[in-house]
């Protein structure tokens, strides 16, 4: 007798991974979580540079003493609203950034043999690594103008007029001194990439496929992918750390003359900060980034999730 039982309806089949749909799900993610992290974002970017902002360096406008000093100076002398100053350059620079950042991952990954994350764990964390590394550095030569402006735009102090009037005034200013000032400090950007889209990307990839509750759809699962996307946020901004004060601390001198830079080089800016101000200054402005770090954890949660709601996971 035939067996009458019903057969089990069979699993959506995955679809393959594409680079439209990884550009967006990466842009969509990073905008989002950047929106919600500007006011950390800013006080990092305000105590990080305050040692190259000529403004305070002439004691026009006194230094920041700290993450809650900072945060309560900025509401009081520029309003609630200048925690967010800056922040659509951001959205419109990350959102490239990051959907190239994960797109070309992806998309370089495939270049690379596949490796069993049991059986040959070194090598597949080596391959997630190379691949994260040469995505950033990928993607950081398309949007540096941006980053550029984001920087100098968020780290305006000050009750009085501002140096740079929106996106447009700084871009064009900066490229009327020189078109390459839109790029000072790439080439130590571009060195500093690769540790942390390194880390980001290959221990994320790495500690993800490790995690045993990754399938799980419910708040335990939502909860551990978190905690290491977190603990992998926070590790990658401490390995590249020095060299983001160093590309910081370049860009804000771009648009002066020559003759007024502070530092002649990126070789000139790390021995001077190492001199002048201790090893401790190249992470000034790292608890705040920790902080900020929330914002990297969602955009790497986000991203799964917009990827598993497109059936590519």
């Amino acid at each position: 007798m035939a067996d009458k039982k019903a057969a089990a309806p069979a699993k959506p089949k995955k679809q393959e991974s594409n680079f439209l749909i990884d550009f967006l799900a990466g842009g969509v993610s990073g905008a989002i979580a950047k929106t919600c992290t500007a006011p950390i974002e800013r006080v990092k970017l305000i105590i990080q540079t305050q040692d190259a902002n000529p403004r305070i360096l002439s004691g026009e406008v006194p230094r920041y003493t700290g993450i809650g000093n900072c945060f309560t100076r900025v509401f009081r002398e520029q309003g609630f609203s200048a925690f967010w100053r800056g922040n659509m350059t951001n959205v419109i620079r990350y959102f490239p950034t990051q959907a190239f950042n994960f797109a070309f991952k992806d998309s370089i990954k495939k270049l690379f043999p596949k490796y069993n994350k049991d059986s040959q764990f070194g090598m597949f964390f080596l391959t997630n690594m190379a691949s994260g590394g040469l995505a950033g550095a990928g993607s950081l030569t398309v949007v540096y103008p941006l980053d550029y402006a984001r920087t100098r735009l968020a780290s305006d102090v000050g009750s009085g007029k501002r140096e740079f009037s929106g996106l447009a005034d700084c871009l064009v200013s900066t490229f009327k001194r020189s078109p390459f000032a839109l790029y000072n400090g790439f080439g130590v950007s571009v060195i500093g990439i690769i540790p942390y889209r390194g880390v980001y990307f290959g221990m994320f990839d790495t500690l993800r496929e490790k995690n045993p509750y990754r399938n799980e759809r419910n708040i335990v699962g939502l909860a551990s992918k978190f905690g290491v996307a977190q603990f992998t946020a926070i590790s990658a901004g401490y390995a590249s750390y020095p060299f983001d004060t160093v590309r910081r601390r370049l860009q804000m001198q771009s648009n002066k003359p020559r003759e007024e830079w502070i530092y002649k080089s990126t070789g000139d800016c790390f021995r001077k900060v190492l001199k002048n101000e201790g090893g401790g200054a190249f992470f000034k402005g790292a608890g705040a980034n920790a902080l900020r770090t929330v914002g990297s954890a969602m955009v790497l949660v986000l991203y799964d999730e917009i990827k598993i709601f497109a059936g590519l996971q």
